[in-house]
């Protein structure tokens, strides 16, 4: 099992994007906004790994066999 979560935070995403976390958070909530047009269920704050990698490249690592 993984220590990494499902979900990713905003300083978490800050620190990958090099970006501040101010902006983070607003990116989660666009992102999160998304969501919930699509039905699901959205935690503030938090964002799934997995929907970050689609919208940044295109597909999910995970599901591509690429980083676990």
């Amino acid at each position: 099992m993984s220590n990494q979560s499902i979900y990713i935070t905003a300083p978490e995403l800050a620190q990958v994007m090099g970006v501040s976390n101010g902006h983070a958070y607003k990116l989660i909530r666009a992102m999160n906004t998304e969501l919930k047009k699509q039905g699901y269920l959205t935690i503030a704050g938090k964002l799934p790994r997995a929907y970050l990698e689609k919208c940044l490249y295109g597909f999910s690592l995970k599901a591509e066999g690429g980083a676990e």
